[in-house]
């Protein structure tokens, strides 16, 4: 049996699906009264209610299990001491579980941020738990997606710099979009972690599930406004120093200021990694944003 931690997010309910569709028994974790288990309708899967923050909750969580996929995090939050309490306390309850009941084999979805040279408390929290993860005793497959995009809304980060685009007449850009990104479409993400599953040799590595092409975060923007008939639309590239200013003061007058260091980490500094070890080892192939990008517009709020 498979359990799969956030099984009901967007990248969550498709693995679920597909590894159901192959033959997998499933166990899926998710917290009480969530809406979105309605993404699992019609799926033979065991639903299991608990809060990775609170260990009582998910005793017993890993009891038969032999592979873990632990998605359940946080990426986006007004308060940070979430990533601590979510994403790395998260962590260490579900790995606790998992050393209990003996499982063979976990993967651990990372972020692609962890590599960035001015960290996040994202990012941070991201570091951390890949440390604990590799200091676990159990053995492990740690992936580091890159920007995930998605046909369907969930897609928290791409949904929240589309609406953004969408949103202004002139579009307030932070620092010269100059940073490089790989864009992965979230089916050739679940492609690889289906992969996983059986695989012996993929134990014990990192790899990185990234798109099939580097963009900058300025390209891709374009791109963006283009599939949204904005393309006429100017984009003003403002200093970085000017937008860690604003950002500094939002943030002493404002309780959910809408540009933050998160937001300003993101758009200037590179997550260009290459997926190469993964290609040679999983048969990953990920296809180019300019390929698979149109398939993802219309969006919701454009409606």
């Amino acid at each position: 049996m498979v359990l799969i931690t956030g099984g009901t997010g967007v990248m969550g309910s498709v693995l679920v699906k597909r590894l159901a569709a192959s033959g997998k028994k499933c166990r899926v974790l998710t917290l009480p009264g969530d809406p979105y288990v309605f993404r699992l309708a019609g799926c033979d899967v065991e639903i299991r209610y608990g809060d990775i923050s609170r260990p009582e909750t998910v005793v017993g969580l890993c009891d038969g299990i032999s592979t873990v996929y632990h998605l359940a995090a946080i990426i986006i939050a007004w308060d940070t001491s979430l990533f601590e309490k979510i994403n790395v306390l998260g962590t260490k309850n579900v790995l606790a579980e998992a050393q209990k009941s003996g499982v063979e084999h976990l993967v651990y979805i990372s972020s692609a941020s962890i590599i960035y040279p001015k960290p996040t408390t994202y990012s941070l929290s991201k570091r951390r738990c890949e440390e604990l993860v590799r200091n676990s005793g159990i053995e492990y497959t740690i992936i580091r997606p890159t920007l995930v995009y998605d046909k369907r809304a969930g897609a928290e980060e791409f949904d929240a710099f589309c609406a953004y685009l969408y949103r202004f007449p002139i579009i307030p850009f932070v620092g010269p979009g100059t940073a490089l990104k790989r864009p992965v479409f979230v089916d050739d993400i679940i492609s690889g972690l289906c992969a996983l599953c059986d695989s012996t040799q993929a134990r014990g590595k990192i790899y990185n599930f990234s798109g099939g092409e580097a963009i900058s975060i300025l390209e891709f923007a374009r791109l963006c406004l283009r599939l949204m008939g904005k393309e006429r639309t100017p984009v003003l590239c403002l200093p970085v120093w000017l937008c860690s200013a604003i950002a500094r003061a939002m943030g002493l007058v404002i309780k959910r200021p809408p540009l933050r260091w998160q937001v300003i980490a993101g758009m200037i500094q590179d997550a260009n990694l290459d997926p190469a070890d993964a290609c040679r080892d999983l048969g990953y192939n990920p296809a180019k944003v300019t390929e698979k990008l149109p398939e993802c517009f219309p969006r919701y709020f454009m409606k």
